[in-house]
């Protein structure tokens, strides 16, 4: 593994398939930028980006090589890379399930992966006769590289998400870009996600979950993208022709998470009810604490959640915790007991039962199935 770039997903699945097909790995992630002379081995899977001693350096090994970058089209090397189009038109299919007078995509750099997103967000739009603003900030004359650029960029966003005609629908480049959305829009006096719905893409913000406005994002499947470079590896050192054209992974999924979930719900009581649920799930709420926040009767608060969701109260709550417990079990070793406490129910056995009712498997049963 010659990694000029190291996300630890795409490192996963190596792994897997290198477990699965009792290879050795040698895992360079290049971080301290020591090239690893003297490796011998039978094939590399690399991420070539920026760094050429790395990239010439693996083009002079002469080995089966799958690279899972596209910055470097003159090397000869079959490719395995993420779907970035795809993830745009995912966030382009959820917003357009919801009722939003306006889209946008931000974005702050000339950036391949970028560009893909774009384009690909705005292609779901248009299908659908929907048009989208492309907020570029490098592009914008109020860009600066200097010390003053974070305020400027800050002030820039504002501006922008401000004059969009409301609800807006806003897909970000990537996650880090999201946070620049979040921050622009408190500055600016904007609620999200009640005027402004926000989506990155990536997953990769540590503790999104403790974040006062958790970030709704795209799962790109990066450890799918390790697993099918190290397939494609695999063909190549044993003889086999490369792919005409690169391979691309699909995303996963859309992870819901508040920065996007509540705002295409005009209904005042709804939306209060949903604000409720979000912050409080890990609470042992209930309907009757939901009708006491909308203000109004159980019958009418059933009402207007399926008049504006398609689903009761109860199945919204239900459906919250499921996906909060999802992302637990998912990314850390908490025993069940603890998860069904942080996902506000009173008992393992009820959470048990009541995430294989959402899901169709145990809690156990989905922590240990692969993810891709």
């Amino acid at each position: 593994m010659a990694l000029g770039w190291y996300d630890y997903r795409l490192h996963r699945g190596i792994e897997r398939y290198a477990r699965e097909h009792s290879w050795f790995l040698s895992a360079n992630f290049a971080r301290e930028k020591v090239i690893p002379w003297g490796w011998t081995g039978d094939g590399i899977l690399a991420w070539l980006g920026a760094w050429d001693d790395l990239a010439a350096f693996v083009e002079g090994e002469n080995k089966p090589t799958v690279d899972f970058g596209p910055r470097r089209p003159q090397l000869p090397f079959p490719r395995v890379l993420e779907d970035h189009a795809h993830a745009g038109r995912l966030v382009g299919e959820y917003f357009l399930s919801r009722e939003f007078s306006g889209f946008a995509f931000y974005s702050d750099a000339a950036d391949w992966s970028y560009d893909e997103r774009g384009r690909g967000f705005i292609t779901a739009l248009r299908k659908a006769d929907r048009s989208c603003s492309w907020l570029k900030w490098h592009e914008s004359s109020a860009f600066c590289g200097d010390r003053k650029q974070w305020k400027r960029k800050r002030d820039w966003l504002a501006v922008q998400i401000k004059n969009a005609p409301k609800p807006l629908a806003l897909f970000a480049a990537n996650d880090t870009h999201a946070l620049d959305v979040l921050e622009a829009a408190e500055w600016g006096g904007i609620a999200v996600p009640d005027e402004v719905a926000v989506v990155g893409a990536g997953d990769y913000l540590l503790a999104a979950e403790a974040m006062r406005t958790p970030i709704s994002t795209v799962d790109t499947n990066l450890q799918e993208v390790g697993y099918r470079g190290a397939e494609l590896l695999d063909r190549l050192m044993s003889g086999k022709p490369p792919p005409e054209e690169p391979v691309r992974i699909p995303a996963a999924q859309l992870i819901v998470r508040r920065s996007s979930d509540l705002l295409a719900v005009r209904h005042p009581g709804v939306a209060r009810s949903l604000r409720f649920i979000w912050e409080r799930c890990h609470e042992p709420i209930g309907v009757k604490d939901l009708v006491g926040v909308a203000g109004m009767s159980r019958r009418g608060l059933q009402k207007a959640f399926q008049d504006q969701l398609g689903r009761s109260p109860g199945d919204e709550l239900h459906r919250v915790r499921i996906e909060r417990a999802k992302r637990l079990l998912g990314m850390s070793a908490y025993e069940t007991g603890e998860v069904a406490r942080m996902c506000g129910y009173r008992s393992a056995n009820g959470f048990t039962a009541a995430f294989k009712q959402g899901t169709g498997v145990s809690p156990a049963q989905f922590r240990h199935e692969p993810r891709h």
